[in-house]
């Protein structure tokens, strides 16, 4: 598709900002409009189809991030609005087909990536793990959209349909056990890959938190009560409670919406936090609210690396700078370091891979100019030489990576290098 004139107009000034980088130059060049460049479809009926990249599905999660720095730039531009309003439109559309689905067909093809799974498949879905952050990203776009353009187009009755449906999914997964239809077995003989329990997860007990069957990296979770996806509901509930308010004149979803982000916002602080014997309190990855934990980071977003980008506490928050510790350390099991990087990782990819997004996420996440340029230093020399980011690699063989076309991973390095212009710092 052509480029929208302000993405053009904001290549041509960063061409101009990064012509002392060659590099770094050719590598913003091709991540920023990636995403616009290869995975996006404007479709007939006023939508956008945003795939991920090496794969033909639509990931709720994904295609919020990867368009997600555009929205600065579409305030005067009517394409990109057109885009991301769009965007939004299809996503609320796949989520009132079903709120428990993390990746959809651009049509009901009847096309899936295990079409053995037992868990209700529909033709519309390419797979149905739920994943808490997918009901998230989608409120997460809408509210930016509106708040750095007004536009208020999105505001469809179709999009009350689905905000009203996400507070009741996560009203009811609440409590798991008890109310949930949701359930999810696969075939295989990789425990992240499914369930446990006939496919309704280990036992969790009432925390006021809302359980997830899948992290950010479509794994399976250890514990239902993922922690940072916790705090992303409580970020996005208060968005929904704004929009309810505002734009809808719904008192009633206002205030389920508010009185459930303090109830997952309370469990968060009772379950989600833990004293380690080297760096205090800190949050955990997930827990089930007997008193199990889950200690480790996730290069997916969320993460708990990623929480100040979430918006739900500031990077200077003791207990978030005593995780970034812990998560940037060996005590973390998916930490790896090597000849040419050091980072967070993730078992979705072979053990020792650290993951391109997580360095981007580990520098907008911190005030340490420093840190930030030694990141970006990081970023540039592991590409292989193909002028874009990649899922995992190896550390000591940056050759040896996952996914040549990852359009979120380019997206998130795009957005570093924004924020690294805008201070300065390349």
């Amino acid at each position: 598709m052509n480029l929208p004139n302000a993405v053009i107009q904001f290549l041509d000034e960063a061409d101009k900002r990064l012509a002392h980088r060659p590099k770094l130059q050719k590598l913003f060049r091709n991540c920023f409009p990636n995403t616009l460049e290869t995975t996006t479809k404007l479709l007939d009926d006023g939508t956008t189809f945003v795939f991920t990249g090496d794969i033909p599905a639509m990931w709720l999660r994904d295609s919020t991030e990867q368009v997600r720095h555009f929205i600065p730039l579409a305030k005067e531009d009517k394409d990109l609005q057109r885009i991301l309003s769009g965007l939004i439109a299809r996503q609320m559309f796949y989520i009132n087909i079903d709120p428990y689905t993390n990746a959809f067909n651009e049509t009901a093809s009847d096309k899936h990536y295990r079409a053995t799974d037992q868990c209700d498949l529909n033709p519309w879905m390419w797979e149905r793990k739920y994943e808490l952050d997918s009901l998230c990203f989608p409120v997460q776009l809408l509210y930016s959209y509106w708040k750095e353009t007004g536009q208020t187009d999105a505001f469809t009755d179709a999009c009350y349909q689905a905000l009203t449906s996400i507070v009741n999914v996560m009203i009811t997964e609440q409590r798991h056990f008890e109310k949930s239809p949701y359930r999810f077995v696969r075939e295989t003989k990789l425990d992240t890959e499914t369930l446990q329990n006939d496919g309704l997860g280990l036992p969790v007990n009432y925390t006021g938190m809302t359980w997830s069957a899948f992290r950010p990296s479509d794994d399976a979770c250890l514990f239902g009560y993922n922690i940072p996806n916790n705090m992303f509901a409580v970020v996005v509930l208060g968005y929904i409670t704004e929009i309810a308010a505002e734009i809808y004149e719904d008192t009633r979803l206002a205030d389920r919406a508010e009185k459930l982000r303090k109830e997952i916002d309370y469990g968060i602080r009772a379950y989600g936090i833990m004293h380690h014997p080297t760096y205090g309190k800190i949050y955990a990855y997930e827990t089930d609210g007997f008193g199990n934990y889950c200690l480790m980071d996730d290069a997916g977003t969320p993460g708990l690396m990623s929480i100040p980008y979430l918006g739900y506490c500031s990077a200077d928050d003791p207990i978030y700078q005593n995780t970034r510790r812990f998560a940037l350390s060996f005590d973390n099991p998916f930490y790896f370091e090597g000849k040419f990087a050091k980072g967070i990782g993730s078992p979705h990819t072979p053990g020792g891979y650290v993951w391109h997004m997580a360095l981007s996420m580990q520098a907008l996440t911190s005030d340490n100019d420093e840190e930030i340029k030694e990141l970006i230093e990081m970023l540039i020399n592991t590409d292989a030489d193909t002028g874009f980011m990649h899922e995992g690699f190896h550390p000591d063989n940056p050759a040896d990576f996952s996914r040549e076309w990852f359009a979120w991973s380019n997206s998130l390095f795009a957005a570093l290098i924004v924020k690294a212009m805008d201070r300065g710092l390349v």
